[in-house]
């Protein structure tokens, strides 16, 4: 195999497209990643997911200070904001992650080159217009950007993507976020506790929409006793920056008399979609729906043959942990082995506080579905670690079917909600019932015990409560 052959190279350096590269060099195929950021981990590692969460921790550690720990018996006189070192160690963690991904590459035998890669033939990827790689398999990793509202021009300085609201080099008085989603909410999440006024518009009448419904409310109701404000059922019809602020028009989304509303930054937050501009697949064939997703079977293939999708670019979650598991299993399928994802147990998780953390099927798709079913709740606030605490907020809920007990779904608002989902994950990828959850150990006291009286509650016996 000379120079710039390769069993697979895969377009695209994110969650899905590093893993996948990472896996196929492991199984001993020759594997090479295109990249034109500079940088590894795509979106997630660079200007979303971790960034994100790097700066929802020492912001939630800023308001500890300003409001919670005098509760614990620890008195600060004096407490001030430094932003500057608050972003340089969002910074700092981004480029530790992104260099530790080169290191894989090299200890796992992958190629990592730099640059824009285009599809120009079956098995041929151009880098940069000049170099020529021919692969056996390509693989399609470019992920997402962000989607925009119509008459709202993003600038990254006034009017931010959630990019710029990870940089801001100040807390803005009065911040809007255009979207009621989770990436909106956790960026509102930063500068709230830092300070700034938030207000949320949505187009729809609740937030997260698609999540189920009795959470979005609850959340809404928590939201609001922070200080957040909520315009719902509106959409942004226009906006005019100057060098100071930005006045966004709005109106009812049924229809309705327009108003204005002022911020010093605005944060369009409405979703994402599917990046592939200058790739070239459209252009060989690769068959993608009105949407811009890439059509995929349920070994990734496309349409064209020796060309597979992943992640963001194909529909399903948009979420990093998804496009993970799609790589790594479609590493696996190009060597010759069995795979699946099974996307009935993908957790989503919103990291604000408290935390929302859900997997399987909502009451609201259970009763649309006329699917027989019990729930079984329980209350944070009866949790003793959780008062041990002081985060008493919230309450876990698990679905089960109801004439095999077998649990259909769960859900999850309170502190530390992402890690305790991913119990209620695991029995729902082995198929269990809320009885087999009810029965297992739970350490005492921890949070988890909650999921524990929760799997109880579902045949109406649990104990504290």
């Amino acid at each position: 195999m000379s120079e710039n052959q390769y069993d697979v190279v895969v377009v695209g350096g994110g969650p899905g497209g590093y893993v996948c590269a990472i896996r196929a060099g492991q199984l001993g195929l020759k594997t090479a990643c295109v990249e034109k950021r500079g940088a590894l981990g795509g979106t997630c590692l660079n200007v979303g997911c971790i960034p994100s969460k790097a700066l929802l921790q020492s912001s939630e550690k800023y308001a500890e200070a300003a409001h919670e720990l005098a509760e614990h018996g620890v008195k600060i006189d004096k407490y001030s904001l430094d932003l500057k070192q608050m972003l340089a160690r969002k910074d700092q963690v981004v480029e530790s992650l992104t260099k530790g991904i080169e290191g894989l590459f090299k200890k796992n035998k992958v190629e990592y080159i730099k640059g824009e890669g285009r599809i120009t033939a079956k098995g041929e990827v151009t880098v940069d217009g000049k170099t020529k790689l021919s692969a056996k398999h390509i693989v399609i990793a470019t992920g997402s950007t962000h989607a925009e509202v119509p008459g709202v021009e993003i600038d990254e300085q006034r009017i931010v993507s959630s990019t710029g609201a990870l940089s801001l080099d100040k807390v803005p008085k009065h911040l809007v976020v255009v979207g009621g989603g989770y990436i909106g909410l956790e960026m509102g999440a930063v500068w709230h506790r830092l300070g700034a006024k938030v207000t949320v518009v949505e187009f729809l009448d609740r937030l997260l929409p698609g999540m189920d419904s009795e959470f979005g409310k609850n959340f809404q109701r928590f939201l609001k006793k922070q200080g957040f404000e909520f315009r719902l059922g509106t959409k942004v019809t226009g906006a005019k920056t100057t060098k100071s602020n930005v006045t966004l028009t709005v109106e009812p989304a049924q229809g309705g008399d327009s108003e204005e509303i002022k911020a010093d930054n605005v944060l369009v937050a409405i979703g994402r979609r599917p990046y592939t501009d200058g790739l070239g697949a459209k252009e060989l064939g690769v068959e993608m729906d009105k949407r811009g997703f890439i059509k995929v079977d349920d070994t990734f293939r496309t349409s064209v043959d020796g060309i597979y999708a992943i992640g963001d670019v194909i529909p399903g979650p948009m979420l990093a942990h998804k496009a993970e598991e799609e790589g790594h299993a479609l590493a696996d399928l190009l060597a010759g082995h069995a795979a699946r994802v099974n996307y009935a147990t993908c957790p989503g998780i919103v990291y604000t506080w408290p935390e929302i953390a859900y997997v399987g099927k909502s009451e609201d798709e259970l009763k649309e579905a006329g699917v027989e079913y019990n729930v079984g709740k329980f209350y944070m606030a009866a949790n003793s670690r959780a008062r041990a605490n002081g985060f008493t907020e919230g309450f876990v809920k698990i679905l089960a079917e109801k004439t095999t007990d077998r649990v259909l779904g769960a859900h999850i608002m309170a502190a530390e909600a992402g890690n305790t989902i991913h119990e209620l994950v695991m029995a729902m990828e082995f198929q269990a019932t809320s009885e087999d959850v009810a029965r297992a150990f739970h350490g005492h006291p921890t949070l988890n015990e909650a999921v524990k009286e929760a799997a109880m509650a579902v045949t109406g016996k649990p104990i504290h409560s």
